[in-house]
């Protein structure tokens, strides 16, 4: 088996028993005109390169490393066990960008369009019996992206948002694996729990010549095993009771195991996969997980390494990136602009890590560009929809692809109506955000982004939204220029639906954001609307130095306490506007300090807090918080602001610059709920 990426990779529909990776070494041949052909091509002994596949050929993983390629070609031999006989061989595609087509042996088998979504061709009467094939794929990658999806990939012409593309990734970019099943199969399998969370409901489709004949035995972790004839119509569902049912959140992961066996005339296939018994909806201005309140501490993740772009370079990285966010607080990765690998999901499942999943955009609004960007909501829903860490799915972005003017253009209003209607006529279990961060037309969710450069223009921009219920909002796109986007296109008041910002960030330097981070998110958790946000972002990418880790994932200097202090349960709000990284508050000769500090507590219930301040070096960390001396105390309720606590406190002697920590710890237990600190300098 390939060492590379070599895990199976469809742990959502897992055929494992019966498969082979096709990772690692291909012939490789660019075609700059695009003027070969499939007889040319076969026919070639000696091939120009090798490259690594799963890796884009931009990529240097890839060894390839072509930039600006627009065709390119691959070849290799597959050998099919010889266990397989009498079973039908299926080629299968992660995702490759953005045409391919595919041949065996010279015949071609199929061809596929779009960069994102997965393909497969059953290539049994090809081989006709034959154990060893060659398979050749032909690849085009446009360098105009701008009527495709390609999300953050650069295109020439340059989109709209040029400044924030990364390195294209062309060709095949997610695994590429064989698979045997019999001719008569389980074709679908789709998994959701029941609406008293009880019970999983499996919607199973089968397909082949003796369908109508078959019968399925259905099978969930710990379960009894139910029984059914298929239907003539090759679709069945299941409904599968859970003794004792354990709800799955991100405090308690808990996954259930689903097993489905087909048995018919053609023999019997098995196909396996998870889910987990959680529901989430809305409530008003509420989003709930379970039942109960949830609070979106999100971080923007855009699925790039640094020697492998768009795919991973290995299965630990998806865990390792989601590790990163736990430890900084972060409760829900919002994965951007892409149709990241299954196996990220899968791992996100197991650890409890909520995900905002979305497609990839156009970057120009046409009818062809519209239709392709529809083109992936039904693949998206089928392939992720297992997942119970998926908890929203988004549509559009910032309108990229729909030229940056819904309101002013019906057909563009049409657009993201008829993506959210698709969307949700697919899955109405999950909320729904039609157009992230700007101007909505039918959404779930309203969400904003909003980019500053200090806390206090930060704060001057989100008061008005969410203190207000403001109709719009200042958008910079460049230059100076700065528009005002409407919450809604029809320009009305904004529904009573959850509020949730989901992008802002400020700052040049990783002190600077840091900074910002810790100022602008108390902003946040001051207003008791708010359901949420999502910092921007986890780590670098290439030229976008705004991560709290950078592109090698090493965590970067922020000139204050860990990420995780900011995006706590607990967080102490300070009442004051800072002045600049390092110099938060001035004090005069007197070298005294007093402001008030509310505490905004995410918990199941009341806690009785006791606010402690102590102080340590400039920049630094403090010694002695457990014996920190106390400020005051008081009674925080879950998810509303508390009424302020004063802080008065006096610079230490000798001293020209402190930084003052402020603990809120736990008034029973003593234990450190949240912190923060504020630097202090003599004027």
């Amino acid at each position: 088996m390939s060492s590379v990426r070599p895990e199976y990779p469809r742990p959502h529909f897992d055929r494992s028993h019966a498969w082979l990776t096709l990772n690692g070494s291909w012939d490789f041949a660019a075609d700059p005109n695009g003027t070969a052909t499939a007889p040319d091509m076969a026919a070639r002994e000696l091939w120009p390169q090798t490259v690594t596949v799963p890796f884009a050929w931009e990529t240097e993983a890839s060894g390839v490393a072509a930039h600006w390629l627009e065709y390119g070609w691959y070849r290799r031999t597959l050998t099919v066990p010889p266990g397989w006989r009498g079973l039908r061989v299926v080629l299968h595609f992660g995702a490759v960008h953005h045409r391919a087509r595919v041949w065996v042996d010279g015949v071609e088998v199929g061809e596929h369009e779009g960069g994102y979504t997965p393909f497969e061709f059953d290539i049994t009467d090809v081989l006709a019996g034959r154990t060893e094939a060659t398979v050749l794929v032909r690849v085009r990658a446009p360098l105009n992206k701008r009527e495709i999806v390609h999300g953050k990939q650069r295109s020439i012409p340059r989109d709209d948002y040029d400044d924030c593309a990364f390195t294209p990734t062309s060709g095949i970019w997610q695994p590429v694996s064989l698979e045997a099943r019999p001719a008569t199969y389980v074709s679908a399998f789709a998994l959701a729990p029941g609406e008293s969370l009880d019970t999983i409901v499996a919607d199973i489709g089968v397909t082949g010549p003796h369908a109508g004949q078959a019968r399925l035995t259905v099978q969930a972790t710990g379960g009894e095993p139910v029984r059914t004839a298929v239907t003539t119509d090759g679709l069945v569902r299941v409904t599968l009771p859970v003794t004792a049912p354990r709800l799955w959140s991100p405090a308690e992961p808990h996954l259930y195991e689903v097993t489905v066996t087909l048995d018919s005339a053609n023999g019997t296939d098995q196909v396996r996969g998870s889910t987990g018994l959680r529901r989430i909806e809305t409530r008003g201005d509420q989003l709930l997980l379970n039942g109960e309140r949830l609070y979106v501490r999100g971080v923007l993740d855009q699925g790039y390494w640094p020697h492998t772009g768009l795919t991973a370079p290995h299965d630990q990285a998806f865990v390792t990136d989601l590790e990163l966010a736990r430890e900084s607080g972060f409760n829900l990765v919002r994965k951007h602009l892409k149709l990241e690998d299954p196996r990220f999901l899968h791992h996100a499942d197991r650890l409890g890590m909520l995900v905002w999943a979305e497609p990839a955009s156009t970057g120009t609004f046409t009818a062809a560009a519209a239709s392709r960007f529809e083109a992936q909501i039904a693949p998206m829903v089928a392939r992720d929809g297992n997942h119970p860490s998926v908890v929203i799915w988004g549509l559009y972005n910032e309108e990229w692809g729909l030229d940056w003017d819904v309101p002013g253009d019906p057909a563009k209003q049409e657009a993201v109506r008829r993506a959210y209607d698709l969307l949700k006529g697919l899955d109405a279990t999950r909320p729904v955000v039609d157009n992230s961060g700007w101007t909505h037309v039918a959404t779930d969710l309203v969400d904003w982004h909003i980019y500053d450069e200090t806390p206090a223009g930060w704060s001057a921009k989100v008061r008005p939204l969410l203190a207000e219920q403001a109709t719009g909002f200042p958008v910079g796109l460049g230059g100076g220029n700065v528009v005002r986007k409407l919450v809604m296109a029809d320009g009305g008041p904004v529904p009573a639906v959850p509020n949730l910002n989901s992008e802002y960030g400020g700052g040049k330097t990783s002190v600077e954001r840091g900074w910002n981070q810790r100022w602008q998110t108390q902003e946040l958790r001051r207003h008791d609307v708010l359901s949420g946000y999502v910092w921007t972002e986890l780590y670098d990418v290439e030229h976008e130095f705004a991560g709290i880790y950078a592109f090698d994932r090493t965590l970067k200097d922020s000139g204050v306490s860990p990420a995780a202090a900011a995006h706590a349960d607990t967080v102490l709000v300070v009442e004051l506007e800072p002045l600049a990284p390092g110099r938060d508050l001035l004090t005069d000769d007197d070298r005294k300090v007093a402001f008030d500090v509310r505490i905004s507590h995410h918990g199941p219930a009341p806690e009785q807090i006791v606010v402690a301040a102590v102080w340590g070096p400039a920049l630094g960390p403090a010694e002695g918080l457990a014996t920190a001396p106390e400020q005051g105390s008081l009674t925080v309720e879950p998810y509303r602001l508390s009424e302020p606590v004063r802080i008065c406190e006096s610079l230490p002697d000798g001293a020209v610059a402190s930084r003052l920590h402020l603990l809120a710890l736990s008034a029973s237990r003593g234990q450190v709920l949240g912190s923060t600190c504020v630097d202090v300098a003599v004027r």
